[in-house]
């Protein structure tokens, strides 16, 4: 079965409290989180980049949250929208449904509430997914954030758990490095970097070690799959490991004196 994940997130708030109080949580669940004080930051975010929710905040400088939505919805975005505000009165919870908006929660609120509202409208954007991924005899327990093989738990960074379960989602098909950077990080992720690189080959050494049967695949110019695979395929792997592995430096007959 394959799977697509929303995890990539933009937080509209100006309160300095509420904003850093909410990405701190959020990230520490495993998403990747932009984030804009004002509509017009929010609009420019919301253009530029490809969001699987939006957290907005309906009292915010420039353009309030109620135009934003508006604007977002006439531009064609279906992306779920989640408004925070403290206006509680029914006719502004009117108003934010009117201008598009899925769903609304007055302040102050329970965070684990928040992430259950946020559940609740990435379920409608598409199939039910279910709470535990299997794949060969790896299961990821989202729920709990839990990554288990072979009945082994395996100890993860919150990184490190995002992008197994972004892999496992889409097990079967072939993951670039866009799609990757796109779900996994956030705007600060710099596309020159090797960070993607880095977390895979951490993975790699954590999900394959002591296994005959590898999960993490890299596929040249492409991208990497994730799941068992045929003979082909682990010749390749085994390949590319050697190709980033450092090479020896071959000393000069100067240098070999100086060596002796």
């Amino acid at each position: 079965m394959q799977y697509d994940v929303a995890m990539r997130l933009l937080l509209v708030e100006d309160d300095p409290g509420v904003l850093r109080f909410v990405l701190k949580g959020l990230r520490e669940q495993a998403y990747a989180v932009d984030t804009a004080i004002t509509g017009d930051d929010a609009l420019y975010q919301a253009e530029i980049n490809t969001y699987d929710l939006i957290i907005l905040d309906v009292m915010i400088p420039g353009r309030d949250g109620f135009a934003v939505c508006k604007q977002i919805r006439s531009s064609g975005n279906r992306v779920p929208i989640l408004m925070l505000t403290a206006l509680d009165g029914v006719e502004d919870r009117i108003a934010g449904l009117d201008v598009g908006a899925d769903d609304y929660l007055t302040k102050p609120f329970a965070f684990r509430e928040l992430l259950a509202r946020l559940r609740a409208l990435l379920r409608r954007s598409g199939e039910l997914r279910p709470p535990d991924i299997t794949v060969a005899d790896l299961v990821v327990d989202t729920a709990g954030q839990t990554v288990t093989r072979g009945g082994r738990r395996i100890s993860l960074t919150t990184k490190e758990y995002a992008l197994v379960e972004f892999l496992a989602r889409n097990a079967g098909r072939v993951v670039g490095r866009a799609a990757i950077a796109q779900h996994v990080w956030d705007e600060s992720f710099d596309p020159f970097s090797n960070l993607i690189e880095v977390y895979v080959n951490r993975l790699r050494r954590k999900i394959d070690a002591d296994s005959k049967v590898p999960l993490l695949h890299t596929r040249r110019g492409a991208g990497y799959l994730f799941g068992p695979q045929g003979e082909n395929t682990r010749a390749s792997d085994a390949a590319d490991r050697d190709e980033q592995r450092p090479a020896k430096k071959r000393l000069s007959p100067a240098s070999k004196k100086n060596h002796v």
